[in-house]
């Protein structure tokens, strides 16, 4: 049990909701209480849903009725379930965003852009990329260049990740870090969970210096050499996660600079239900689930 399929990993994500185990699929969702209401709702753990079998997970939603007004989740892009089967447990099932996956058994020749072999190779000759031994070692080093993401896209709620959080998450088995440095001084990190045969890339972070140096270039580079070169029994796949925003169209930068890495794509599902019509009825005053945001009634969070 590692990465985001363990225990730990959910209870890093306690500011934003009690973590609940669901004993039978053994996946974690978030409880919520919904504002201005002594009700509850329940969202899966944030990037994505995880769990050990699918074919458990309706009995365990069934049983959230009880309990809950919705539940949400957004499904692991390596997921053995198709879209029909999670019909089956949810009533909206939505393709959400792709991600850009490296099949690590193919040869980097086959899918790797030039334009990022040249900015990898330059950079490698003024940074140094290394493997971190114990990543607790460099958790104020993170925290550090986080802070710095956060200010730069504005971050906030779940993705704002505190360092209460990212102390928690530096303990979950399987977590992977390599760091850049120039001068002895850290100026980027790369963070992997390993999971099931996937190395996840959970979270990358940089200062000024690494942004102008390209960091993510010489990270990335070095992290696909260290997985292909000592982790090929175990791992098949490098998720390198999806592009930014919500609407998933592929066409922003982020996105440009993961597909330059990429030998494929998944896609990974949306997907909801409510489970207590009248009260949602009540906090929304409509019935539709199939609107742009769910639930309706937190949608006012945003702003």
């Amino acid at each position: 049990m590692t990465g985001y399929l363990h225990p730990l990993y959910a209870k890093s994500l306690s500011e934003f909701g009690t973590p609940v185990e669901l004993p039978q699929c053994g996946g974690w969702l978030l409880e919520r209480r919904i504002p201005n209401s002594d009700l509850y709702d329940a969202m899966g753990c944030y990037p994505f849903f995880c769990c050990t079998d699918w074919t458990s997970l309706g009995s365990d939603i069934e049983q959230l009725k009880r309990r809950y007004v919705t539940v949400s989740l957004v499904v692991d892009p390596f997921a053995p379930i198709t879209a029909a089967n999670l019909a089956k447990d949810f009533q909206l099932v939505r393709p959400f965003k792709k991600h850009f996956v490296i099949d690590i058994s193919e040869s980097t020749d086959r899918y790797i852009d030039r334009h990022h072999r040249y900015y990898a190779k330059r950079a490698l000759k003024q940074i140094q990329v290394r493997l971190v031994d114990d990543p607790k070692t460099c958790l104020d080093d993170w925290v550090r260049l986080y802070q710095i993401l956060i200010d730069r896209h504005h971050l906030r709620g779940i993705k704002a990740f505190s360092k209460t959080a990212f102390a928690a998450q530096f303990d979950v088995p399987g977590l992977v870090a390599f760091r850049a440095s120039r001068n002895g001084k850290t100026i980027g990190m790369h963070l992997w969970y390993l999971q099931s045969g996937v190395a996840y890339s959970h979270l990358s972070a940089f200062d000024q210096e690494g942004y102008s140096l390209r960091a993510a270039y010489a990270l990335h580079w070095s992290a696909i050499e260290e997985f292909k070169r000592n982790c090929a029994r175990e791992l098949r796949w490098l998720d390198l996660g999806a592009g930014a925003g919500s609407k998933g169209d592929q066409s922003d930068g982020l996105s440009i600079f993961k597909r330059g890495w990429a030998s494929g794509e998944k896609v990974k599902y949306f997907c909801s239900s409510v489970l207590d019509q009248k009260s949602y009825e009540s906090l929304t005053a409509t019935n539709r689930i199939d609107s742009d945001y769910f639930p309706l009634y937190r949608a006012g969070e945003l702003s």
